[in-house]
């Protein structure tokens, strides 16, 4: 069942900066906690993730941070979301098994609406968000990297 959690949104977050501020060097958890706000209890479990399912990769060392993994344009924010539901774990749809109506009906449009949501997802892609955000965001005044500690 997809749950609009901090996680997701964090996520797609994390994803699109890297998208905005990915050039020679990776682009470090630190820098994206920094600029976006995230905390790392909920950034870093998730970047290992989208590492592991081949969405970004991961840079070790001292010069270390993500990369995306893909072009922009290949990936999709349904990507994102399923990497994400399978870190906090699927969860099971509401059971209305007492109730005729809400068994035959409101379960069965909800089942529906979901498959509906994570197709538009699988629609938007980070290069569509990336577009968005450099027309209507205004760029964190903190961008590059700082020398000394901290790696991916």
């Amino acid at each position: 069942m997809i749950r609009l959690s901090k996680r997701i949104l964090f996520s797609i977050e994390a994803v699109l900066d890297i998208a905005r501020h990915q050039g020679e060097a990776p682009v470090r958890s630190i820098d994206i906690t920094k600029r976006e706000g995230i905390p790392a209890r909920y950034l870093e479990p998730v970047l290992q993730q989208l590492v592991r399912q081949k969405i970004l990769v991961g840079i070790r060392g001292p010069a270390g941070g993500y990369r995306l993994a893909r072009a922009t344009e290949n990936i999709a924010l349904g990507d994102i979301v399923r990497v994400v539901q399978k870190v906090d774990g699927e969860r099971p749809a509401p059971d209305l098994s007492g109730s005729v109506s809400g068994h035959q009906v409101v379960q069965q449009l909800w089942i529906e609406l979901q498959g509906e949501m994570m197709r538009r997802l699988d629609a938007i892609s980070i290069e569509e968000l990336r577009v968005r955000a450099d027309r209507h965001v205004v760029k964190a005044p903190f961008t590059g990297r700082r020398a000394g500690k901290g790696s991916a």
